[in-house]
């Protein structure tokens, strides 16, 4: 029983550990490696606060506890 309990606590310090949110630089610069990934060569990311986003479509992350997003636009040539 006490491996049980052991192993329960063990598996949630780890499930905790890994769900620590990105700050929003970093979820900007992991969305960003995807976009250049599939050769976008004109676009732009914008982190803005919740109150700033006019299309929800545009909204490709949230961070900082869910208080500011970060909008995708592509630039047409």
């Amino acid at each position: 029983m006490k491996r049980i309990v052991l192993a329960v606590m063990c598996s949630t310090a780890c499930v905790s550990a890994f769900a620590k949110p990105l700050s929003c630089e970093a979820l900007k610069d992991q969305i960003e490696a995807k976009i250049q990934g599939r050769n976008v060569s004109s676009y732009t990311l914008e982190i803005v606060s919740n109150a700033d986003v006019h299309d929800q479509n545009m909204v490709v992350g949230s961070c900082d506890g869910g208080t500011k997003k970060i909008i995708y636009q592509k630039n047409d040539k």
